[in-house]
């Protein structure tokens, strides 16, 4: 059984996390009320990073009731963040040297069945791109402890002050994207009743690629350390683009996270653009008014068209490569070095201080950029 959206539904309860002074979007709100209005939905919750997203908000916790909407998901099915511990001082960074000689684009040359298998994960036949970051707003930064907050849950961790740290944002690349086109050759924008067998079709995909999305954050990260010379420690691990099955306000739901990380997977890093902080935070609370539920990153401020036109008129893509913080950028893509230019994000700072003043999380640390990697090769004007 299929249903559409239809727009005399009852509205779900609708939540938005963030402060006056947070850059909310009037479209992303709109976009949030729409989705509340689809059969099944019982609560729909924007976090402090919401943005207008392709018919749905990104920075989204979604609960729906007897239906699930795989394109509320999206097509980057997995997608989310890994950090590791390097074995490596931070005083003996060599960004320059590392952006030099770091690639990441071109396939893995190692055995991708043998490195699934050891991570528990079948094939998908979108092995070439394993170990690859992708494009976008997706990365993996080698950052240094800017400062510790909370020192007893940072050593509990494993963390030490003068380490360096690597983050990777990325997913299950195009396994993602045939898993989302599998269902939308056949049924649209419509969601699935949850007692189908297409809707246990569709789970059976978006689990399988949400653990190869983990796994290729992993190798990934080896890729990176191997890079850098050195090894490292996988400190955590959380998806932010998924569909799982939970109780939230006393409903058992199937909670859509679109851009919006767990709060019931322990400590969860909230990155920055490549040019500001990026925070490790530890939830609190006992997370319903949130859909359990945080922010994923700083949510664009503007869409990529704008972010080309106004960085243009401001910045060279030189000038793009390194940031405040004196570190490195690896970006050959001008487009889109452009798009991902730090003011076209908002501010994180304000995004954590929203989550922090709603008694959702404790910032543990920040952590400053030494070197992001985002993309080689297709460089163009």
């Amino acid at each position: 059984m299929m249903t559409s959206p239809t727009p005399n539904s009852p509205s779900a309860r609708v939540r938005i996390i963030a402060s006056s002074q947070s850059w909310v979007e009037g479209e992303a709100v709109r976009q949030l009320e729409a989705v509340a209005r689809f059969p099944g939905m019982r609560l729909a919750v924007g976090l402090p990073d919401i943005h207008p997203g392709k018919g749905a908000p990104v920075g989204a916790a979604l609960a729906s009731e007897g239906f699930l909407y795989p394109f509320l998901v999206g097509n980057d099915i997995g997608c989310g963040m890994g950090l590791w511990d390097v074995e490596l001082a931070a005083r003996k960074a060599k960004p320059e040297r590392w952006a030099a000689r770091l690639d990441l684009d071109g396939p893995w040359e190692g055995n991708t069945t043998a490195f699934l298998a050891e991570q528990g994960v079948e094939s998908a036949g979108f092995e070439e791109a394993l170990g690859t970051v992708g494009g976008g707003n997706h990365f993996a930064e080698v950052q240094r402890v800017d400062e510790v907050h909370d020192a007893e849950t940072f050593a509990s961790l494993g963390l030490r002050e003068d380490r360096l740290l690597l983050l990777v944002h990325s997913g299950s690349r195009g396994l993602g994207e045939a898993t989302l086109r599998t269902h939308v050759d056949r049924h649209g924008a419509s969601g699935l009743a949850d007692d189908s067998d297409d809707a246990r079709a569709y789970l059976k995909r978006h689990d399988h690629a949400v653990e190869w999305g983990r796994a290729n954050r992993a190798l990934i990260a080896q890729r990176m350390l191997d890079g850098i010379g050195s090894t490292g420690r996988r400190v955590l691990d959380v998806c932010h683009n998924s569909v799982v099955s939970r109780e939230v306000e006393g409903c058992t739901c199937w909670l859509h996270r679109k851009g919006a990380a767990p709060s019931d997977q322990g400590p969860v890093v909230i990155p920055g653009s490549r040019g500001a902080l990026s925070y490790l935070v530890l939830p609190v609370g006992e997370g319903s008014a949130s859909a359990h539920s945080l922010a994923h990153g700083a949510g664009r401020k503007w869409n990529r068209t704008t972010a080309r036109e106004r960085m243009r008129e401001r910045f060279s893509a030189e000038s793009l490569t390194r940031t405040s913080f004196k570190s490195h950028v690896i970006c050959e893509d001008r487009d889109l070095l452009f798009e991902e230019a730090p003011p076209a994000y908002k501010a994180i700072d304000r995004v954590v201080t929203d989550l922090v003043e709603a008694g959702l999380v404790r910032v543990v640390a920040t952590m400053a950029p030494v070197l992001t990697y985002k993309k080689r090769g297709n460089a163009h004007s």
